[in-house]
């Protein structure tokens, strides 16, 4: 959830930074519908504001496949600098997946200091919950898991991954970089 928090942060970057919205139109991303599909995969089967998803069945392998399909839209922007940083975070977080069979290793502790009690309760009592499974020493590469964590007092807190804010980074930037592109450096590009 706490990805909500990109287009604010980015649009205030770029707006103190003299960009404009128009320029977010020139950015001239290929193949976005590829990315818009990954989204829909990740909010069926990925609990949002319930408690269950809405697809309830082969979560890991829908999850590891809009990984593919983001995949492929990264090598298509790759030109684009903070597009390639994007890709770092997915590779770190595909990297993770990959690792623990299509799910995110998640601390416990993370997740209640960001006031996610419900999640930690079930990670503690299941072992899993949704793309979650509850980091343990048989989890693999738990230090590119959810170990980071937004306090709760900050809206969408959530617990997150190195991949995670890598991601985070990525898109602001990208959201500046779009917003700080003039009519000059269009034309002289194309």
């Amino acid at each position: 959830m706490f990805f909500l928090l990109v287009i604010p942060i980015g649009l205030l970057v770029g707006f103190l930074l003299r960009g404009r919205l128009s320029g977010l139109g020139k950015l001239q991303l290929r193949w976005l519908p590829l990315v818009l599909v990954a989204l829909v995969i990740q909010l069926l089967i990925f609990p949002l504001f319930t408690s269950t998803a809405i697809l309830s069945f082969a979560k890991a392998p829908l999850h590891v496949f809009s990984y593919v399909l983001l995949a492929v839209w990264i090598v298509a922007n790759a030109r684009i600098v903070p597009v390639a940083l994007l890709g770092l975070g997915a590779i770190c977080n595909f990297s993770i997946l990959i690792a623990n069979g299509g799910l995110m290793p998640a601390s416990t502790n993370a997740l209640q200091k960001a006031g996610l009690f419900h999640v930690a309760d079930q990670l503690m009592q299941d072992g899993a919950y949704a793309n979650l499974i509850q980091m343990s020493s048989s989890t693999r590469l738990n230090f590119l898991g959810d170990i980071l964590y937004l306090p709760k007092w900050i809206p969408f807190s959530s617990a997150f991954s190195i991949g995670d804010l890598l991601i985070l980074l990525a898109l602001i930037w990208l959201i500046v970089k779009g917003m700080r592109i003039d009519g000059k450096r269009v034309s002289k590009a194309a």
